[in-house]
């Protein structure tokens, strides 16, 4: 089975789906591997680097003659017009909010596998791009947002006198937000954190920051899969008192608040940033989806009185080597999933490939997906 690897042109994209460690891994399977020159270059993996592990190097034309293409981000228009039919095609497409991409590669009668509609289960953990990310995403926050601030992160006890460490406050306690709390402190940075889901407070307190919490005894907030769920206005208006207080006080706040197939829930407004102190920062990693803040705008620094406002939404591109390299391994776990002793099958009884594979043979299968339709 032939393997084509496409080039990704988004504006900003450095990460490349496959490396060559898992062309070297499953080129011992009987996969072929096929890719564009310098595919990988931006992150630092040579057409020489896929030679030797056993890729060819060939057109782009000719990677649509691949039985699996794959791609980080949603294809192009031009790319879902040279796809073949009963072609499989692996990315990262956000079904909804990309829905007329959808609605083109159902046209070309091909099958796709969206990475965002991996099921949250123990078995797919391995093939978890979303997670592999946003672990990257919730360290680099916080390496930028300390740069942003132009202040020391730990505190400091010098013959000029003492500094005190930064105040970071991480809104979100899922992959990303446990991972910016785990660098913030690392970092010597005083660190509280704050999410939804009560279930999280034994996770954020075993690395060191201290859980704030609404006073509540509903179960608002507690959604499936990992995710948080939409709360009631009461839980809401106890939360944006909680938040006032929490962000005024902060150096560097990252949101990383996120809600399946919704935009991002706005936790703050301008009123809210306003009694940030000049040279704050918030790192809004959900700027993709409308962001955490009401002034964030993606992939745009918003200055706002003085305080940074960083819209950032592809902070993994940003360490291209080691974020390509986890995503050809999730990639190169889901291709082991599909694998058997007849080769490679897309067993639709199976919990994790029924649930990526929202398209096949030009039929739409995700609901949400059909319904957007």
């Amino acid at each position: 089975m032939k393997i084509g690897i496409l080039k990704e042109h988004k504006s900003g994209e450095k990460r490349v789906a496959i490396v060559p460690s898992t062309v070297s891994a499953l080129s011992k399977k009987g996969y072929e591997f096929f890719l564009v020159s310098d595919s990988g270059l931006l992150s630092n993996y040579s057409d020489n680097d896929y030679k030797e592990a056993g890729a060819k190097i060939i057109s782009q034309n000719e990677v649509f003659d691949c039985d699996i293409v794959c791609k980080v981000n949603a294809p192009s228009d031009e790319e879902v017009s040279l796809l073949k039919p009963g072609t499989l095609f692996i990315s990262l497409l956000q079904t909804i909010k990309e829905i007329d991409c959808v609605k083109k590669l159902a046209d070309k009668k091909v099958s796709a596998f969206s990475l965002n509609l991996l099921p949250r289960t123990t078995l797919a953990q391995k093939m978890d791009v979303l997670s592999s990310q946003a672990n990257i995403a919730g360290y680099k926050a916080v390496l930028i947002g300390s740069n942003h601030i132009g202040k020391y992160m730990p505190l400091l006890m010098t013959a000029a006198g003492t500094i005190s460490p930064a105040r970071t406050l991480v809104i979100g306690a899922g992959v990303a937000g446990l991972q910016a709390i785990a660098t913030a402190k690392r970092l010597g940075s005083q660190v509280e954190a704050f999410d939804v889901r009560p279930e999280v407070k034994e996770q954020v307190e075993s690395l060191g920051a201290k859980f704030i919490e609404v006073d509540s005894e509903s179960d608002d907030g507690v959604g499936s899969g990992g995710y948080a769920s939409e709360t009631s206005d009461e839980y809401k208006a106890k939360q944006q008192e909680l938040m006032k207080e929490r962000v005024g006080k902060s150096d560097i706040v990252i949101t990383t608040a996120l809600i399946p197939n919704r935009p991002a829930p706005m936790l703050i407004p301008k009123s809210m940033v306003e009694t940030m102190a000049p040279g704050s920062v918030i790192m809004d990693l959900a700027s993709e989806n409308g962001g955490n803040c009401e002034l964030t705008k993606e992939n745009e620094i918003v200055n706002h009185n003085g305080v940074l406002i960083d819209g950032n939404s592809n902070l993994p591109s940003t360490m291209a080597y080691h974020s390509s390299q986890l995503f050809s391994k999730n990639i190169e776990a889901i291709i082991d999933h599909c694998h058997s002793e007849e080769g490679f099958k897309l067993d639709k009884e199976d919990e994790i490939i029924d649930g990526m594979l929202f398209i096949e043979n030009g039929e739409v299968r995700h609901q949400p997906t059909k319904e957007s339709m």
